[in-house]
């Protein structure tokens, strides 16, 4: 995102605030949050990376023992995903979980300092050959690792831009799109007016448009297998590839040795006579797979398998 478009953000942000369309409250509570990851942001980007998630692992404890809700729904779907496994070790994966999250916290606060030669000392790569730098195409991850230095690391080598649900908050959307925005990542506001255009026109010129879909959004979608049971999936990333007929790249973040570890796999050359249903199905069985390889790094306390009618698209047939 460019100097302009920032400017037009923050306008467009500011402008919501005046017309009422934000309450005060939580607009006041998104003042005073963004104010405060900013001062933290500014002390944990000073710090050695090793240490800033040393204090991202003990924030991840606290959340272990206090966020109960959390704690016991992320235990109810581990369980109901690997069956097999003994309560011992889906408590101890979970416990893991939050330290990981923990992590995730103070690593998207200490982003700013990614540049080219300290992602050479973070972040290893595999399948980096299958990265086309310049080709335009839709890019699918999950919430596994950390999405954000995904991004941030490949922005470095190629245009990236990702969709994104925008906060009832807006000073956090601004936070987000402000980070993002250093690398060179553009944002784009889910259901905002024009971001179909915005889409198409990210491929056009050339960009990784990137896509979260291992949750279950507000987003036409269809239910594909995930972990045995049906999940309302968003197709809208499968239908797009299909329309525009670009290759859809799948990577996948996860933390490994010290440094993240980004995997990059071979891209799926789509055709406009696919299937959008099963190209998602195939989507889906990558993240689980990736899950699988480290289920401690992923968001296991996300409700996957709600049901929105209003959003489930019935495919015939």
């Amino acid at each position: 995102m460019n100097v302009p478009e920032q400017r037009a953000h923050r306008a467009r942000v500011f402008h919501r605030i005046r017309r009422g369309n934000i309450p005060e409250h939580r607009a006041r509570r998104g003042r005073i949050l963004y104010r405060t990851l900013r001062v933290i942001s500014a002390v944990v980007r000073r710090l050695p990376l090793s240490f800033a998630r040393g204090v991202g692992i003990v924030l991840g404890h606290l959340g272990w023992h206090l966020l109960r809700h959390d704690r016991r729904r992320a235990l109810a779907n581990i369980g109901a995903a690997f069956p097999d496994w003994t309560p011992r070790k889906r408590r101890t994966t979970i416990r893991k979980m939050f330290h990981h999250l923990g992590m995730t916290l103070t690593e998207v606060l200490w982003l700013p300092n990614l540049d080219a030669d300290t992602c050479a000392r973070t972040t290893t790569f595999e399948g980096l050959e299958n990265l086309r730098p310049g080709e335009g195409m839709v890019g699918i991850t999950g919430h596994c690792g950390n999405w954000e230095w995904i991004a941030h690391a490949i922005a470095l080598r190629t245009p990236v831009t990702v969709l994104h649900r925008g906060r009832d908050e807006p000073k956090m959307n601004l936070f987000i799109t402000d980070l993002r925005a250093k690398v060179g990542i553009h944002t784009i506001e889910r259901g905002s007016t024009g971001a179909a255009r915005e889409m198409i026109r990210a491929i056009r010129h050339g960009s990784i448009l990137a896509f979260l879909i291992d949750q279950n959004i507000r987003a036409e979608s269809i239910k594909v297998p995930f972990f045995g049971r049906p999940a309302l999936t968003a197709i809208g990333p499968a239908r797009l590839a299909v329309r525009m007929g670009v290759p859809i790249t799948r990577m996948f973040g996860e933390r490994r040795n010290g440094k993240m570890h980004i995997r990059i796999l071979e891209p799926i050359i789509v055709k406009e006579t696919d299937d959008p249903v099963a190209l998602t199905a195939r989507l889906t069985a990558d993240i689980e797979a990736q899950i699988r390889r480290v289920p401690e790094q992923w968001v296991w306390m996300h409700d996957r398998y709600r049901e929105r009618p209003k959003w489930e698209v019935k495919i015939e047939g």
